[in-house]
């Protein structure tokens, strides 16, 4: 199924995916189980359970403050990217390729938005793909935004530790600006 990303009046959006309201951790674990269970993966070279896709569980909090009456909104998003695979290495075919190239279309968008970002283009290229576009928000200016890189010890995947920890130098060194608080009276 192919979802669209739209602005709304809180920001970028996927219209008509189920919202479920959670009061405990215990159901927010619960649809976590349920979203890795519906969650893509095949066995690769590289991986005997590699993920096909990126993981998004994404936390809307609206708070009224009970003496002034004023509402704040807040967007938390969790990601588990999927990782880049070399084909070449990973052994990838039919499905598992096509799924490996858009994960690694997706993380090089990825990659020229924080590189814009750093840089201080005027253009930042949010529409690259359906990930950077949903994630406007959190790249943007009134937004902070951290990022857990994951490397491998082993010197057979070197070359993509190196990469990821490229990568993740490069969105160090970006600075999105204060975030200020999301209030309407």
């Amino acid at each position: 199924m192919k979802y669209s990303v739209r602005e709304g009046p809180h920001g970028m959006h996927v219209p008509d995916l189920t919202m479920v309201d959670v009061n405990c951790l215990d159901d927010v674990m619960e649809l976590m189980e349920m979203s890795h269970a519906n969650r893509s993966t095949a066995k690769t070279n590289m991986n005997e359970h590699s993920s096909r896709s990126h993981l998004i569980l994404s936390c809307y909090m609206v708070s009224t403050n009970k003496h002034s009456g004023e509402v704040s909104r807040g967007k938390l998003h969790l990601i588990d990217l999927a990782g880049s695979e070399r084909l070449s290495k990973s052994g990838a075919t039919g499905v598992a390729m096509k799924e490996a190239q858009n994960i690694n279309k997706s993380l090089s968008a990825l990659g020229d938005v924080i590189a814009a970002r750093g840089s201080g283009s005027s253009h930042i290229p949010f529409r690259n793909s359906t990930l950077t576009l949903l994630l406007q928000d959190s790249l943007s200016s009134n937004s902070k935004t951290l990022m857990f890189v994951c490397a491998s010890p082993v010197m057979y995947n070197v070359e993509e530790s190196f990469c990821s920890l490229n990568f993740a130098e490069r969105a160090r060194k970006v600075e999105l600006g204060k975030a200020f608080k999301n209030i309407k009276k």
